[in-house]
């Protein structure tokens, strides 16, 4: 249990330190900027968003690809890389930095997988992997908050306000990237608990599809679906704050996320004590949909003046978050230990993460270009009703999909072979 949970806080570390390089320009509102009628920011987040896109289309092979001894050298090259883009971004005058938001959108996408590479494979993952995606939600906060101070308090310019608070997590990026890179490998126990988790060539990668394509396709909309409306909420945070009577208040972005981590980390880390693959597997479907079916409650409770603002953006990110982290660890991990898939989870995951944030790129497109004149709460409510409905069904198909292919498996396992 010592090394899961030093694992897993080094794994949090790490993953909100990225966040740090990614998600502080956010804080900022860029009040009176504009390019070609459209708000400067908008165009900011398209273009981080359509690099972190692209980065994730590449990590499909990629992240299949890489072998563990390139895993901290790797780590240091696309941290560095987005942090001068960072420094381009505070030298070059608007709006031709908007380039440099891209430059350094494009290698974080890569992060999530050199990390978990280290986490997989293992009867502790869930626990390691749910405190690294607490990071997705407290990590986004924080350093949305320390943006914040350094520009009220530091008075750093908005355009420096990035690359100052990369600076400041730079240290325990590379304190926990340390720890990480002297976790002892998976042991035999590990592996007959779960399955051989090694580097996937394209072959391997093309059986993996065409034995659960259905599947992956029921995986992706959901995803999608999720990825749309978390990487709304948090891109936006700012603007749906102001909408509803809380602009400019630095507290607001964590006191909403802190309790949300704390209770997805603790609902997710308990699925590691449930030790049938399938069973478990079946558990995240329930999470998901469950998690999806709080954000439409919430959302509708609040459209009927039942809860207040603050509550509603805490529900429906516990609901959001209670569907996404799943699929960010538990969800593929048991799906490759029910079938004993040799491979790795980083193959998945970027097919599914690269569809999601391409959704996320159209979605905002489409809010900004569409003749959609709402508020960014408005757009935000009507997203997570429209997205939850769609994602609730197809979670239903997606369990009965595996737990019917599973079933097969079994079946073909106990017929015995001719004598």
């Amino acid at each position: 249990m010592a090394i899961n949970l030093l694992a897993g806080g080094a794994a949090f570390m790490a993953y909100a330190s990225m966040y740090a390089f990614r998600k502080p320009f956010t804080a900022a509102s860029f009040d009176g900027m504009y390019l070609a009628g459209v708000d400067y920011k908008v165009w900011l987040v398209i273009a981080q968003v359509l690099g972190y896109m692209l980065s994730k289309v590449r990590g499909i092979t990629w992240i299949a690809e890489i072998q563990r001894q390139r895993r901290a050298r790797t780590m240091t090259g696309l941290i560095g890389f987005s942090w001068l883009a960072l420094l381009g971004f505070a030298l070059v005058p608007a709006p031709w930095n908007i380039a440099f938001l891209f430059l350094n959108g494009l290698p974080l996408g890569m992060v999530w997988g050199v990390l978990f590479g280290y986490l997989e494979g293992r009867r502790g993952t869930e626990l390691m992997g749910a405190c690294m995606c607490a990071s997705f939600i407290v990590g986004s906060g924080v350093v949305k908050s320390v943006g914040m101070w350094l520009m009220v308090n530091g008075h750093v310019s908005e355009f420096w306000m990035p690359f100052a608070t990369g600076l400041l997590f730079v240290p325990p990026l590379c304190l926990a990237t340390w720890i990480l890179e002297h976790l002892p490998a998976p042991n035999a126990a590990d592996i007959a608990a779960r399955s051989v988790r090694m580097p996937m060539d394209a072959s391997s990668r093309r059986a993996f599809i065409a034995r659960f394509l259905p599947g992956i396709v029921m995986i992706v909309v959901p995803y999608v679906a999720l990825t749309v409306m978390r990487d709304f909420r948090d891109n936006f945070a700012a603007e749906i704050w102001s909408d509803l009577g809380h602009g400019g208040d630095i507290s607001v972005f964590t006191e909403t996320e802190v309790p949300i981590a704390i209770a997805v980390l603790i609902i997710t880390g308990f699925t590691m004590f449930v030790r049938d693959n399938l069973k478990a597997l079946m558990i995240n479907h329930v999470l998901i949909f469950g998690g999806f079916a709080i954000a439409v409650l919430s959302t509708w409770l609040h459209r009927h003046v039942m809860i207040d603002p603050l509550a509603w953006i805490g529900f429906t990110g516990f609901g959001l978050y209670l569907a996404y982290v799943p699929y960010s660890v538990t969800f593929f991990e048991r799906m490759l230990a029910t079938f004993r898939v040799t491979g790795n989870v980083g193959f998945i995951m970027y097919i599914a993460d690269s569809s999601g944030y391409t959704g996320s790129v159209l979605v905002i497109l489409l809010k900004q270009f569409g003749a959609m004149h709402l508020s960014w709460a408005s757009f935000y409510g009507d997203t997570v009703m429209a997205l939850s409905a769609v994602g609730m069904l197809i979670t239903l198909a997606s369990a009965l999909y595996f737990h019917e292919k599973a079933r097969r498996a079994k079946e073909i396992v106990a017929v015995p072979a001719p004598a």
